[in-house]
């Protein structure tokens, strides 16, 4: 059952963040549906709840399930960036991603390099080594990008800054994704994630965010040219 739901959950949420499914636009009602694709009436409401938690839908009595307007759509769920990405995203959708993470990991950065323990360096350099060793066109490889940047929000110390490390994840692999969708990568970016390393690893806070800032503008660039 779970599976099945989910996977209801997806395709819909899929066609809605896509545009196949417009704001305003009526989904099928349970019956139509659940006999369209021969799955039970308990799935599809299953799938419904999942997408009304993260703001896509909203479901009233006589009026059905209706897509919500965009301004209403959790964008820093995971599950919706994901299902962004198997579109074509908009440029401007990229670039808002971009500017989040502006604004975000280098903060993150400074106050690791002042707060990071032993461990939570530990945990940056294992990752920055399975990023070198597997690169970034791999599932491997991007795995460890994203402990790396979840490490680093973690170090920060900050509670409601570390509940952003699902988000900042998902955005730098999926990204990674779409970069390297028609070409390889322009370059490899693990020599800039070891200025990030070392400049924690020496807790220097100016030198800590200024890496970061170098990190996000130079990701962004080679983001834009798969655009």
């Amino acid at each position: 059952m779970k599976r099945i739901h989910g996977s209801i959950a997806h395709d819909l949420g899929v066609d809605i963040v896509t545009g196949i499914y417009k704001p305003g636009d009526t989904l099928p009602g349970e019956i139509e549906f659940s006999e369209q694709l021969d799955v039970s009436r308990t799935a599809y409401r299953e799938a419904v709840r999942i997408l009304s938690a993260k703001g896509l839908v909203e479901s009233r009595p006589r009026t059905g399930t209706r897509v919500t307007e965009k301004e209403r759509w959790n964008l820093l769920d995971p599950d919706v960036l994901a299902w962004m990405f198997e579109g074509e995203p908009s440029v401007e959708f990229i670039r808002d991603l971009f500017e989040l993470r502006m604004i975000i990991e280098p903060s993150a950065a400074e106050l690791a390099a002042v707060r990071r323990s032993g461990a939570d360096l530990a945990r940056m350099g294992h990752a920055l080594e399975e990023m070198a060793r597997h690169g970034l066109a791999t599932e491997a490889g991007r795995e460890a990008d994203q402990l790396f940047h979840h490490a680093i929000l973690e170090a920060s110390r900050n509670a409601p800054l570390m509940t952003l490390s699902s988000t900042i994840s998902a955005a730098v692999s999926w990204t990674t994704i779409f970069k390297q969708r028609k070409r390889k990568l322009p370059r490899d970016p693990v020599a800039d994630h070891r200025v990030l390393y070392e400049a924690i690893g020496n807790s220097d806070p100016v030198a800590a965010r200024a890496a970061m800032v170098d990190l996000v503008r130079l990701a962004q660039e080679d983001t834009e040219l798969a655009l």
